[in-house]
């Protein structure tokens, strides 16, 4: 009998299969860093042949050091970076272009275009995202523009599109030879395309966008079988029956399925989920509207979600670009040779402020220096600012929900910062809390997978296998607090109004 599961976890800067038990506890993991190409300043590409390669490596790196092979293996779940875009050729299962990563800026002049008279929140009552380069639905139409012959193709129907789930998915299931397009409604909510009271493509919307329908996965629920893997793989025969992108699955790992409850994912970016449960709530400060999840042929579950671009990635800015320091756990050493900031504020808007400014004139901007200043205070910023851009979100969160968070479950990466983590409760005012498994990304695709084929009988299974690890509770003087955001807020309009016609 199988008695585990295996997620792909396709995230942005790596590929990673972990395989899972009934307790939701890690048995054995595979990962490979991908390629980051940045051909032009704000531009930010994946090679998805080289991912479709990593995905292979790691399920058999996870494999073998489970010593396991696909029989013991009951299904496969499928969690993704979710607004970057693949355009594919289905007779060649070649793509057109690089994968265009969610962090790109390129098609700013699109999303003018489409804005036109009518305002970026143009389709926002339909699809729940105003019109920004972050979503999908303009990197597929930047591609058809800008690919030579890329038009015409996908007009006769040669053309696949998918985010990464999309494209794993397909591969997985044979690709050229009866590959299934497929995508969820999770991931499916991020494009600007899709109806969240329908869940169906909007056909007027696509036409907006010179986007043919017949590029477009089906749509499916998160939680349901949607094929096998193909005789080749090491998984062959083994059902692929969950997908839910990387910030819905880490929110499902969390086991917070209820309206009222959230999570904070603390990985290349920071992403806050609060559910709402069966109700849409239309953000009226600078949030997303956007698909929860949903269970095979149960309701659909909608939540707010606060997106924010760059976090973990700023830390590997220091790392890569700058170089002041050689690893990223190395950070915390560093920011913990200096008491505080030293009045430095560091605003990451490597990529435009996402939520809840939604400014792609902004640009990264550190303030508040002087001679005193160390490249110790320079990490404590990268940290410190972190936490404040979660606090924005939670503001807007707050406001929009109108029912305060009274503690806050986080996961990711970073959240092994102790540091960063004291500082996000002082800064919040409220307890931050990591559970036990904290790669609740991979747990949420694995749980929705095995959900599809009865491998967990129902959500009170998940909700017992989850285990606090940890809890920071805020000690910070309120005056203290209020000082840091106040010159936080004065840092982030230092940002703004930077990029000119004439400015990239």
């Amino acid at each position: 009998m199988a008695e585990y599961i295996i997620a792909i976890d396709q995230g942005t800067t790596s590929s990673r299969a972990i395989v899972f038990d009934r307790k939701g506890t890690i048995i054995s993991t595979g990962q490979k860093e991908h390629e980051q190409i940045f051909p032009k300043p704000g531009w930010v590409e994946h090679d998805p042949m080289e991912i479709w390669r990593n995905v292979q490596e790691v399920i058999g790196l996870a494999l073998s050091r489970g010593d396991l092979t696909r029989h013991d293996i009951a299904a496969v779940g499928i969690t993704n970076q979710r607004e970057t875009a693949v355009v594919w050729d289905r007779k060649t299962g070649r793509p057109v272009y690089n994968a265009i990563v969610w962090q790109d800026t390129r098609t700013q002049p699109i999303v003018d275009r489409l804005a036109g008279d009518h305002g970026v929140d143009r389709f926002k009552d339909i699809v729940g995202l105003p019109l920004a380069t972050y979503f999908s639905g303009t990197k597929i139409a930047w591609i058809l523009e800008n690919v030579d012959g890329a038009k015409e193709k996908a007009e006769a129907g040669d053309l696949a599109f998918g985010t990464t789930d999309s494209w794993v998915l397909w591969n997985l299931t044979g690709g050229t030879d009866g590959g299934v397009h497929v995508t969820d409604v999770t991931n499916a909510s991020r494009t600007l395309f899709m109806d969240l009271e329908t869940l169906e493509w909007r056909d007027d919307i696509l036409a907006e966008f010179g986007v043919p329908r017949s590029m477009m996965p089906e749509i499916r629920s998160s939680s349901e079988v949607y094929g096998t893997a193909e005789s080749s793989s090491l998984l062959r025969e083994t059902p692929i029956a969950g997908i839910l992108g990387d910030q819905q699955a880490a929110t499902f790992g969390q086991v917070a399925f209820q309206a009222g409850e959230s999570k904070n994912t603390y990985g290349t970016g920071n992403f806050l989920i609060f559910q709402t449960g069966e109700e849409i709530i239309r953000s009226k400060n600078g949030l997303l509207t956007t698909i929860g999840y949903k269970l095979g042929d149960g309701p659909t579950h909608y939540a707010l979600e606060g997106s924010i671009a760059v976090t973990g990635s700023l830390i590997q800015w220091l790392r890569d670009q700058l170089g002041i320091i050689s690893s990223a756990p190395e950070v915390e050493k560093l920011a913990a040779q200096v008491d505080d900031n030293g009045g430095v504020y560091f605003v990451p808007a490597f990529s435009g402020l996402f939520a809840p400014y939604w400014r792609p004139d902004a640009r990264g901007a550190i303030v508040g220096m002087t001679r005193y200043v160390t490249k110790g205070h320079i990490a404590r910023a990268a940290l410190e600012a972190v936490a404040y851009q979660t606090r924005d979100v939670l503001d807007a969160v707050n406001a929009d929900a109108g029912v305060d968070l009274t503690e806050l479950k986080v996961d990711g990466g970073m959240v092994a910062n102790d540091t960063l983590m004291q500082f996000q409760a002082d800064v919040l005012g409220v307890p931050v809390v990591r559970p036990v498994v904290a790669e609740t990304t991979a747990l949420g695709a694995a749980y929705a997978a095995g959900l599809a084929v009865g491998f967990w009988s129902g959500l009170d299974d998940l909700t017992a296998n989850w285990q606090e690890d940890r809890r920071w509770e805020p000690s910070m003087d309120e005056a203290e607090r209020d000082r840091l955001l106040r010159q936080w807020r004065k840092a982030v309009t230092k940002s703004m109004d930077w990029v000119d016609d004439d400015v990239s």
